[in-house]
């Protein structure tokens, strides 16, 4: 156990949270969009240029999500909701979650990734980005970071500032 050869290794074929749109709880209840009867857009810009939009209109113990998306080259319109539940903070307040709209998952999350339908990464069979990365990618991310933070030239090659 433990070994050589052993852990998580690239998983070819599946997707990855980068290239869905999240929809985030918190972000939301950050913006107090999940007051019942506030209906607002919410919306999703790359480079400054809006890429879609979703109208989020909350209700009691839920938000409706209504939207337009393209599925097999055929506009759609979505309308359903999305039941959400509240768990207690250590000093007050509550905390927002999303409990997965996707049939028979119903798990708690923080993040909706939306493709036709949205879902929890787990339903739409998705990975991290960080879950594909080699063990000497991760290290060489790790001294880059460090060589930011000391003001020295990425890279492991590049000379320090000693020689």
């Amino acid at each position: 156990m433990g070994g050589m050869g052993s852990g998580r290794r690239y998983q070819g074929g599946r997707s990855t949270t980068e290239n869905y749109r999240p929809l985030d709880v918190r972000k939301l209840h950050r913006a107090r969009l999940l007051t019942p009867g506030l209906a607002a857009v919410w919306s999703w810009y790359s480079r400054g240029e809006l890429r879609a939009s979703i109208q989020v209109q909350a209700g009691d113990g839920h938000v409706c999500l209504i939207y337009t998306a393209t599925e097999n080259g055929e506009r759609r319109e979505y309308s359903y909701p999305v039941r959400l539940d509240w768990t207690p903070c250590q000093y007050g307040g509550a905390r927002p979650w999303f409990l997965c709209p996707a049939l028979g998952c119903g798990r708690r999350v923080a993040i909706l990734y939306g493709g036709a339908v949205f879902a929890c990464r787990h339903c739409c069979r998705l990975a991290y980005e960080s879950q594909r990365e080699r063990d000497y990618d991760r290290l060489a991310a790790r001294a880059d970071k460090i060589r930011r933070r000391l003001g020295w030239p990425v890279g492991i090659l590049n000379p320090t500032p000693w020689t």
